[in-house]
């Protein structure tokens, strides 16, 4: 029996960037920015995705992730009671809700921090945050440094030993599940969150709510140190995204295939992606746009939990600068499909469609089958059938010849509904340029 998650098909939405929300949070009357957000439900359910990553949510000053009330909804997208509906009505298009869980650091405006601003050694909550210091001094001009994240000083870093931090964040978590029905946490900078705390969640959560998924965001390391039966369900999969991105760039399988078969182990239990709203957009990052096919054919069918990030369906570009990620994160209303749908959009919608129906994608072996520079073929397979995935990402036509690991006479390409003979146990294809396709074969 599969989880929800297992079968999974992901949409992130960044919401205060999707709707245009203010970058400073200054208003006191919450905004109705949900609904806009009600509004792109059935659009990303026509996309195939059968789960929503959206966040940060957490009452915040500025970008989201410098918490402020972790009870309340920002403002500036709308009320606790709006994010409630919107949750009810992706649960009534089979959709789940994952929220971001930003549990290394608050924001300087948060009670704890704010309580050690005021009353200093003599505030209950001078021991909530780590090397809490009253002999020295913070650059932002307090009468006390401490631990912020990656020199953020307007992120001061929670600690997570602490009793009484651990059990007022599983406190949140309850709460976010029993008002908001969630369905999982993405926990924001997992890579340096206590182990300990993670491992006391994964215990905690387990009680709350069946099924219910824990993912933590590490960009690099053994994932399977994050990834087991005593912590996370699940880490984002950095180690495939930089593949598959440079992989296409350099016409180079060989790195995707290397990386796939590296993290086979625990590698159906990655959350996959091309981009986030911490990657440029693989539309700017790719050198050949033509590529934007072949590459997220490859996301849906290799080992993983894929997701596509707003506005990706639409080949929409961005690029970080030194100082901002706001080229990332833009204002999209989903009233612009009309004008921004394209080829992708709906290919797109058919890889989300295969990879929900095919249940090789939930638990399927991964079988290498041909590997070129520029040609990549393999396998998802079940007990009686298999799909075979074929890519091409040179610019010229290429005519492969793809062994099939089990006995059948005939092959169903679940793009174009063609059907293909299987000769002496081989299936030879014509790719054309930039393009692949997906095989379903069921044994005779």
């Amino acid at each position: 029996m599969h989880t929800w998650y297992e079968k999974a098909v992901f949409y992130h939405m960044y919401p205060l960037g999707m709707t245009g929300a203010p970058k400073q949070n200054t208003q006191e009357e919450p905004s109705r920015r949900f609904e806009e957000l009600n509004q792109w439900i059935p659009h990303i359910r026509s996309l195939g995705c059968t789960a929503i990553y959206i966040g940060p949510l957490f009452e915040s000053s500025t970008h989201g992730y410098d918490t402020r009330d972790y009870k309340l909804v920002d403002r500036r997208l709308g009320t606790n009671e709006d994010f409630k509906e919107f949750v009810s009505l992706c649960h009534q298009s089979g959709i789940h809700v994952v929220v971001d869980g930003v549990f290394n650091h608050t924001g300087r405006e948060f009670f704890a921090f704010r309580s050690i601003q005021e009353q200093g050694e003599a505030s209950p909550y001078r021991d909530w945050y780590r090397g809490v210091n009253f002999g020295w001094g913070s650059p932002l001009g307090d009468r006390f440094s401490y631990d912020a994240w990656q020199g953020h000083f307007e992120l001061p870093c929670l600690n997570l030993r602490n009793p009484d931090v651990k059990n007022y964040l599983f406190d949140v978590i309850r709460f976010w599940i029993e008002e908001f029905q969630i369905d999982g946490i993405r926990l924001d900078c997992a890579n340096v969150l206590d182990f300990d705390f993670m491992k006391e969640m994964r215990r905690a959560t387990e009680g709350m709510k069946q099924d219910f998924w824990l993912m933590g965001e590490v960009i690099h390391g053994d994932y399977a140190r994050w990834v087991n039966p005593e912590m996370l369900h699940s880490v984002t999969n950095y180690e495939l995204h930089k593949s598959l991105y440079s992989g296409f760039n350099d016409h180079n399988f060989f790195e995707i295939a290397h990386n796939v078969r590296r993290l086979e182990a625990i590698h159906r239990k990655l959350y996959t992606f091309v981009d986030n709203h911490d990657e440029d957009r693989i539309a700017s990052k790719l050198r050949e746009k033509e590529h934007l096919f072949p590459i997220y054919l490859c996301l849906f069918t290799l080992p993983g939990i894929p997701s596509i990030y707003y506005g990706g369906e639409w080949a929409v570009s961005g690029t970080r600068t030194r100082t901002s990620d706001e080229a990332l994160r833009p204002a999209l209303s989903v009233s612009q499909d009309h004008e921004l749908h394209c080829p992708l959009t709906d290919q797109i919608a058919v890889l989300g469609k295969i990879h929900q129906e095919n249940p090789e994608y939930h638990d399927g072996i991964y079988q290498e089958l041909l590997l070129t520079n520029r040609q990549y073929a393999f396998a998802r397979r079940a007990e009686k059938s298999i799909c075979i995935t074929a890519a091409n990402n040179d610019s010229q036509e290429a005519v492969i010849t793809v062994p099939v690991p089990i006995h059948a006479s005939t092959a169903e390409d679940l793009i174009s509904g063609d059907l293909v003979p299987i000769e002496n146990g081989k299936i030879t294809l014509t790719l054309p340029a930039n393009w692949g396709t997906v095989l379903k074969i069921r044994e005779d």
